[in-house]
């Protein structure tokens, strides 16, 4: 069996601030750009990856949720809580200072964590937790 990871979703509450850090301060090529205004679909992926996607979509848009769920799932995005991913590159320095210069919100400067790793950690626009480790 061959299967491959094709696309997965993050949440976004604003599409112009997330093609900010997404693009503009990831790096990371915007492939599809859907709809308009709280209807709105990003699909992005890191340069030379053309088979790796991130869907950032409007997250209370699916017609089963329940009023509660959406006020959960949009307090859970206000918290930061509700996604997180995890990304690596050749050079962390660069990287983090690249992010830092951009304002995004540093959750975390680069540190040798205990499991092996040495990372930092940011928040997307939404809230998402990014983890940038170094390869």
């Amino acid at each position: 069996m061959d299967i491959t990871i094709h696309s997965t979703f993050l949440p976004q509450t604003d599409p112009e601030a997330s093609l900010g850090f997404w693009r503009d301060t990831l790096g990371f090529e915007v492939r599809l750009d859907v709809g308009s205004g709280a209807m709105r679909w990003l699909t992005i992926g890191p340069a030379g990856q053309p088979d790796t996607n991130i869907v950032l979509a409007p997250p209370n848009v699916d017609p089963t949720l329940t009023d509660d769920e959406k006020r959960t799932v949009s307090e859970l995005i206000a918290k930061g809580s509700y996604a997180m991913v995890l990304l690596a590159t050749d050079d962390l320095a660069e990287t983090y200072a690249k992010v830092e210069a951009s304002g995004a919100e540093i959750v975390q400067e680069p540190t040798d964590q205990p499991w092996g790793v040495r990372d930092f950690a940011v928040r997307d626009p939404a809230g998402t937790l990014v983890r940038i480790n170094q390869r």
